[in-house]
């Protein structure tokens, strides 16, 4: 359950605030400056770097916004000149670390308050005009579950999306090529097919562990009392037999029998939970001449076994009866495939390294599945009731699919399609037929939004209730509307304010909610870019894929905390509890923790670094280098992602850093990271951005690559640094605080990142009066994560569009 007080009439008092982005009270502060100040502020200590002889003269990028040349009397007129001063005011970045700023420190405070609200009080609502938005890849998959229970990996039929803004669900890039219709095309069949379980051809198919995995650990999912090993959601194409064969990890060394020590190895392949078979694991090693494949009777590594159509669990995972090199005297990396070859004194576990599924054979027809269930919504007793029936099905399907009620006109093509597959075969066939037009109908891959007729080109408009009903579950859920939207769209009632605030909190407290975790946070926080990193081994041999699994699990936990509890999204910066299984609790220094379920943990006084997003592993590891920790990168990071302003790129000439000197000793040993970068940045057109980025980093310098704790790098390590605005700090509790003191700032990012995502499109200066509304109106109800939802779903460019030019 959500905790809010009264989102009813939070939402009613909302409309006024939000619906022009503008007439909205002042800022604190905002009057304090009176008319002439601003003026005398920015005269004394802005215009000795901004103006327009040095912007000419090109002293530096970051002086290229000429002030002397702006009217304050009419700030509109340059209002994404005045949002450029607005962010970097709010942020503290002006003037820069060394210049002379005014003794009260609110002064500056003030100023931006008060251009904010000139520029507030007259802007009018920036609306897009409609247009096409094909659903990406994590949307289509989505709708394929929902409309028929399939699991797909998208990724098998689609080409990646491109990604703009931060978001990969930017209706700008989300463009069609010829190649992507015909992905499209071969998909609606190939799903088509699968849904309806008509009798397939054998095919195989292989899921393969990570190349750094380890599997000293239980998996989730997998039954008690087994370690490693694989689970699959594997979607069987039909009733049939079918092969599994299991491949072993081979490791570095690349030996026949592939990797691991431990003889007497049992090996369990399970389908939904049920025990299949029991397998040997040859107890190979170097020398003996056995290749794997082979177990004690002579047979392949192979299991067959009969199921049925539709997605079923598969694992295959080992007893854990041998603990041996867990209890080994020396100690041993945590990524275990590391090793290059056999180590004196150590002992190691088997691995799998892959699981072939191969089949059908004997193949039948599907009787019953879970896709059928949903298809067939009615099934003929005879030939004179199939189409009838038929009819029923497709317009069942489609009004899903499409997201909304079908005329007569629609369903008749689609019933070209089911009359010609029941020409060709049958029944089933003719709806497979069917089913496959309709996903690849551009009313399901894209969400249209129509215009109505009779306005002139940039008037304004309110998008319909179903139109709506789709902005929201793909804004929330990442997925079509369920009934219950689309009956209150039907009936014309979502749009009422009441009604749509109680959708939202319904929502939210749905479990698909978990999409905003995945997705939302996945792309702002940058947790998808975990999966693609990879630290060098050689330096950090302790990361392996559980630990860089559990990372990211950890924070999606953490913001699905925040969604789901409808706490305020400042707990981001200093929740004092986070969420953790073994393996990362291991590598974080916690204590107690056992399995491999995630669970929440209090951090105490001693765990305080952990606290916040700053504190957390996905986070830190993903801002270094693959061999290195990167205080620019760290820095930048928090810049963009908390305190909301973006650096400029780096010059294109800038040389690496110098690679470290294994063989380097006593007085010319490598220096440290600090110093490496007070080193580097001696060119002048350098300075300026690194010390904004590079004390932030130099705080987080405790942490190494993989973000664990350390207190050395060559010589003890100095956490300590002036922050761009003249605030001293001593490590990352220190930075927490000084962050802290900007969260105004991460509420309004906040803010901005959730409009950009459910909107679909990039936000421009222009829409910055209606991000302060919906920053404000959030602050009235304690940042909490709901008044940020509720302010976007409320504001203008939500609910309207402007008619075409």
């Amino acid at each position: 359950m959500l905790h809010r007080r009264n989102p009813y009439a939070w939402t009613l008092a909302l409309g006024a605030a939000v619906c022009l982005g503008a007439g909205a009270a002042p800022l604190e502060g905002a009057q304090a400056v009176g008319a002439a100040a601003p003026q005398a502020l920015i005269d004394e200590y802005c215009l000795a770097c901004h103006n327009q002889r040095a912007a000419a003269a090109g002293m530096d990028s970051a002086v290229k916004l000429a002030l002397d040349g702006l009217d304050l009397a009419d700030v509109a007129a340059d209002a994404e000149a005045w949002e450029r001063v607005i962010r970097r005011l709010r942020a503290g970045m002006m003037p820069p670390a060394g210049m002379r700023r005014p003794e009260d420190p609110r002064a500056l405070v003030d100023l931006a308050a008060w251009i904010e609200n000139r520029i507030d009080s007259t802007a009018p609502v920036h609306l897009a005009p409609p247009g096409l938005h094909r659903l990406n890849r994590t949307e289509y998959a989505n709708a394929i579950q929902d409309l028929l229970g399939l699991e797909i990996d998208p990724s098998v039929y689609l080409p990646s999306d491109d990604s703009s803004f931060g978001f990969d669900n930017m209706a700008g890039t989300l463009g069609l090529s010829s190649t992507l219709v015909e992905a499209y095309v071969s998909a609606a069949g190939k799903i088509s097919r699968l849904a309806v379980g008509e009798a397939a051809t054998p095919r195989l198919a292989i899921y393969r562990v990570a190349e750094d995995t380890s599997q000293d650990y239980h998996i989730e999912g997998l039954p008690f009392g087994t370690r490693g090993g694989l689970l699959v959601n594997h979607v069987f194409p039909s009733d049939g037999e079918y092969r599994l064969s299991i491949t072993p990890i081979f490791g570095d060394n690349m030996s026949p029998q592939g990797f691991g020590t431990i003889p007497d190895e049992k090996v369990e392949v399970l389908v939904d939970g049920e025990l299949m078979e029991t397998l040997d694991w040859v107890a190979n090693r170097p020398g003996q001449g056995v290749a794997f494949g082979e177990d004690r009777e002579g047979g392949a590594m192979e299991v067959a076994f009969e199921t049925t159509a539709g997605p079923h669990e598969v694992g295959v995972t080992f007893l854990a009866t041998n603990l041996a090199p867990l209890h080994d005297l020396n100690r041993q990396f945590e990524r275990k495939t590391i090793q290059t070859g056999p180590t004196p004194g150590y002992t190691f576990f088997p691995h799998v390294g892959s699981i072939r599924i191969d089949g059908p054979f004997n193949a039948t027809s599907a009787r019953e599945s879970p896709s059928r269930d949903r298809i067939f919504v009615c099934r003929p007793a005879s030939r004179i009731e199939e189409r009838p029936c038929a009819r029923e099905i497709v317009r069942s399907l489609a009004t899903e699919a499409y997201r909304r009620p079908l005329t007569e006109a629609e369903v008749a093509p689609l019933m070209e399609f089911y009359d010609a597959g029941r020409e060709e075969a049958d029944f089933d066939r003719g709806i497979e037929m069917a089913l496959a037009r309709i996903l690849a109908s551009p009313r399901f891959l894209y969400r249209i939004e129509d215009e109505p007729a009779g306005l002139a080109a940039g008037d304004a408009y309110r998008i319909s209730d179903l139109e709506l009903a789709s902005r929201l579950s793909y804004f929330l859920w990442s997925t079509g509307p369920d009934s219950r939207l689309l009956e209150l769209a039907g009936a014309g009632t979502l749009s009422d304010a009441a009604v749509l605030a109680r959708e939202v909190e319904r929502m939210l407290a749905d479990p698909r909610s978990v999409a905003l975790s995945e997705n939302f946070a996945g792309q702002w926080l940058n947790l998808r870019g975990i999966q693609s990193h990879s630290p060098l081994p050689m330096v950090y041999p302790d990361f392996d894929d559980p630990l860089r699994q559990a990372m990211r699990r950890e924070v999606e936990l953490l913001f699905d905390s925040v969604v789901g509890e409808d706490r305020s999204v400042v707990d981001l910066l200093t929740a004092d509890y986070t969420f953790v299984n073994e393996r990362l609790a291991k590598h974080y220094g916690i204590p107690n923790i056992y399995g491999s379920q995630f669970r929440r943990v209090v951090l105490d006084a001693s765990l305080d670094r952990l606290r916040g997003l700053t504190g957390k592993g996905v986070i830190l590891t993903t801002s270094a280098k693959p061999d290195r920790t990167s205080p620019v990168t760290r820095g930048q990071w928090v810049m963009t992602n908390i305190l909301g302003v973006s650096p400029p790129a780096p010059p294109p000439d800038v040389p690496p850093l110098p690679p470290p000197d294994p063989n380097a000793r006593g007085a010319m040993a490598d220096p440290s990271m600090r110093q490496k970068m007070l080193d580097h940045r001696v060119r002048a057109d350098c300075t300026q951005c690194h010390q904004l980025m590079d004390p932030i980093g130099f705080a987080l310098e405790n942490f190494d690559g993989i973000a664990l704790w350390r207190t050395d790098d060559n010589g003890p390590i100095d956490a300590s640094a002036r922050m761009f605005d003249g605030t001293d700090v001593d490590g990352p509790s220190q930075l927490r605080d000084w962050l802290l003191s900007y969260s105004d700032n991460f509420v309004q990012l906040a803010a901005e990142k959730l409009l950009t995502y459910a909107l679909g499109r990039g936000v421009e200066y222009q829409d910055m009066p209606v991000v302060r509304a919906i920053a404000r109106q959030a602050t009235e109800d304690g940042n909490r994560f709901s008044a940020l939802v509720m302010g976007v779903v409320g504001s203008e460019p939500f609910r309207m569009n402007a008619a075409l030019e």
